[in-house]
């Protein structure tokens, strides 16, 4: 990467540093041990995920819309401890990244979709805020990618005037196309060694 100001690099966390946390399979393992009807456990996840994700719906509300619209054996407590034990890492990338921050040469952000407290529980769990400048998180920015305009925010909030040093990283090609559409730097994480290759080639090394 070549350009007027030191490379800021935006990465997703859920795929990238970390698991997926409340994805699909999480959903479902869930479901199953809890005996829940999983369609409609995923139907009503569907109509609030948006709301969930924005900030607009907090944790103890989404699982009671989710899952408490009728008594259950187990508890609420219950639900929200298997959501923030979904949170784990995943692979090397982490410290790779921690690495970079340490060099003291980019300027570090996530952009991620997240509901308030799963983030704010990744964020204490793993050490991010050693790492980050700033959290751009869909429950703070009240949008989610793939929005356009979640990229050209993100530019804004971390002060990146020249765009041709910014790049976006995200495991989902859905996440990563807008940001190309829109003439910006970005990459679809596939493992770590792709990802410090292709760093590499921009200039950008631990």
């Amino acid at each position: 990467m070549r350009g007027t100001e030191a490379p800021t690099l935006f990465f997703d966390i859920g795929g990238v540093m970390l698991t997926n946390g409340w994805d699909t399979a999480a959903r479902k393992q869930t479901a199953e041990t809890f005996g829940l009807d999983y369609p409609e456990f995923q139907t009503r996840h569907e109509m609030l995920k948006t709301s969930f994700e924005t900030g607009r719906l907090d944790l103890d509300g989404y699982i009671k819309k989710t899952i408490f619209y009728k008594p259950r054996a187990f508890s609420v407590a219950d639900i929200r401890q298997v959501m923030l034990n979904s949170s784990q890492l995943l692979g090397e990338t982490l410290e790779f990244v921690r690495a970079l921050a340490k060099t003291g040469k980019y300027s570090l952000y996530t952009l991620n979709n997240e509901s308030r407290e799963l983030h704010e529980h990744r964020v204490r769990e793993f050490g991010l805020r050693d790492i980050f400048r700033g959290f751009l998180t869909s429950c703070y920015l009240g949008q989610v990618k793939p929005d356009e305009s979640v990229y050209i925010n993100a530019l804004g909030i971390a002060g990146c005037r020249d765009h041709s040093c910014a790049l976006f990283i995200d495991d989902r090609s859905l996440n990563v196309e807008p940001a190309l559409a829109l003439g910006l730097n970005a990459v679809q994480f596939t493992g770590l060694d792709q990802l410090r290759a292709y760093l590499k080639d921009q200039g950008i090394e631990a």
